[in-house]
């Protein structure tokens, strides 16, 4: 398993050893020994998967501390292009995105450490998206950003995507009352 660092500190890019061979293939999601070795000790206590079809996009969803989230996210099929915004208030990158492209074939997940927003937009129908979590869903200290909010700038790669009422009439970014 191979760890990369991003621009945005804590938020982590790993890309599994996938071996192969006439029968398909193996390999890990996720392996506690790793992490650790990074100074993450991730308590697992949820997993959640939700299936899309083309063009929805979920998010910007974060959840308030003390109830605050860190998640593990991958695809099992389909893909999409995953986000992840830095809400974290004393963060030199506060305020800025990462956008990474999750699929089937690159069998790539995402550390999404807590003080970050999430979403994603699936590019495929059908698309299952996966993803473990170290805190319980808390439904008092979840909040949304608006998905295309201006001031954030990022590019979903699509003009009218498929949303739920909740991301559709979420807050702007500088309305929404982020605890980090």
């Amino acid at each position: 398993m191979e760890i990369q660092e991003t621009a945005l500190e804590g938020l982590l890019i790993v890309q599994p050893r996938v071996f192969e061979d006439s029968r398909g293939y193996f390999f890990e999601t996720y392996n506690k020994a790793v992490f650790e070795n990074l100074g993450l000790n991730l308590d697992i206590v949820q997993s959640n998967i939700s299936q899309s079809d083309n063009g929805v996009v979920r998010g910007l969803h974060y959840q308030n501390p003390p109830f605050a989230q860190g998640k593990l996210v991958r695809v099992l099929r389909g893909s999409v292009l995953d986000v992840a915004v830095d809400i974290r208030k004393k963060s030199p990158t506060y305020g800025q995105h990462l956008v990474l492209e999750l699929s089937e074939s690159n069998k790539t997940a995402l550390w999404i450490p807590p003080g970050f927003a999430h979403g994603f937009r699936t590019l495929e129908d059908k698309t299952i998206f996966f993803y473990d979590c170290t805190g319980m869903y808390n439904k008092a200290t979840e909040g949304s950003i608006l998905w295309n909010d201006s001031t954030l700038g990022i590019d979903w790669g699509i003009a009218t995507p498929s949303l739920s009422d909740k991301d559709a009439n979420a807050p702007s970014f500088n309305l929404c009352n982020i605890l980090f």
